[in-house]
């Protein structure tokens, strides 16, 4: 990585990390009065323990996941509307996914040497993806499950919140792409790559932690490249989430998590050839299929390595 692009990815990191941290804390004892008539009862997000069904919950639907410190009032409708019920029956705020998305696009923003267009991707993807990830946390229903459930709800004429999700993340990530990319076809297969990594992290994040580890598995992959600093961004906001998230006083929720694989997703395309990006789409569509069938929960469970790394830093 050259000089310029390491500076960077430094300022980059720091102010995506600061301004993460400082959000959610803001934020845990008053959330933001965003979407006030979105808001809906508190619901259990994870399964308990023991519970294990075919397949993982819904990536496109549900809001799942774990970790922050004082919560707001469960007395105040607006407040309460944050909170949820984790597996461990354990009350958890939504505040880190939005929190993390603002922090990687103010981040992405300062970072100085990152081309126009790759910062504009990251920006309005950051953005884009929240917002709507947002709009299923707080007003979304479980009516149907998975990427099936929902095109068959759209085929009998019913627009559910996660069939919209699943429509503005892949404008975002064409968009996204388009800015990277040198013709239509790379930009069609950069952006289809990028929407599936959006939904892979939000797959995974049905414990406290694992979308984070999984996300930080990334770094040789994001931290290198034209877009470098979209990678430095998002990992340090990120990190900023991961100490709640493990302690099981915030989640990323899906603004969270559906942002944190969005821009990993576009860091990687970014410094990507065809060829590349070709089996990244691959990758994240085996796996997206794969999920329809087996529980990821399931495997990494029944998997010593994967059950060890899983559990590293939370309580099992």
């Amino acid at each position: 990585m050259g000089a310029s692009r390491t500076v960077g990815a430094a300022v980059a990191a720091a102010a995506a990390g600061a301004v993460t941290w400082a959000l959610t804390r803001r934020w845990s004892d008053r959330p933001p009065r965003v979407g006030a008539t979105w808001i809906t009862p508190p619901v259990q997000t994870r399964q308990p323990e023991g519970r294990q069904e075919l397949g993982e919950p819904d990536p496109f639907s549900e809001q799942p996941h774990a970790g922050h410190q004082s919560q707001p009032d469960r007395d105040d409708p607006l407040s309460a509307g944050w909170l949820r019920t984790n597996f461990h029956g354990e009350t958890v705020s939504l505040v880190a996914g939005p929190a993390m998305a603002a922090g990687a696009a103010a981040g992405i923003a300062l970072a100085p040497g990152l081309s126009r267009a790759a910062r504009t991707a990251g920006v309005g993807s950051a953005l884009a993806i929240a917002a709507v990830g947002l709009y299923d946390d707080l007003a979304g229903d479980s009516s149907s499950k998975g990427l099936r459930g929902h095109l068959s709800a759209l085929r009998d004429g019913n627009l559910t919140s996660g069939a919209v999700k699943v429509g503005v993340i892949g404008v975002s990530g064409l968009a996204g792409a388009a800015l990277v990319s040198d013709n239509p076809f790379d930009a069609v297969v950069g952006g289809a790559a990028v929407a599936g990594h959006a939904n892979l992290l939000n797959l995974l994040d049905l414990r406290p932690g694992r979308a984070g580890k999984a996300a930080l598995m990334h770094s040789p992959l994001v931290l290198r490249g034209p877009a470098a600093p979209v990678g430095a961004a998002t990992l340090a906001a990120l990190a900023a989430t991961l100490p709640d998230d493990l302690g099981e006083r915030t989640m990323l929720g899906d603004a969270g998590a559906n942002t944190l694989g969005g821009l990993l997703g576009l860091a990687m395309v970014a410094r990507e050839g065809r060829r590349a990006r070709l089996a990244h789409l691959f990758v994240v569509t085996a796996l997206t299929l794969a999920s329809e069938k087996v529980s990821f929960t399931k495997v990494i469970e029944n998997t010593p390595i994967l059950r060890d790394l899983d559990q590293l830093g939370r309580r099992a």
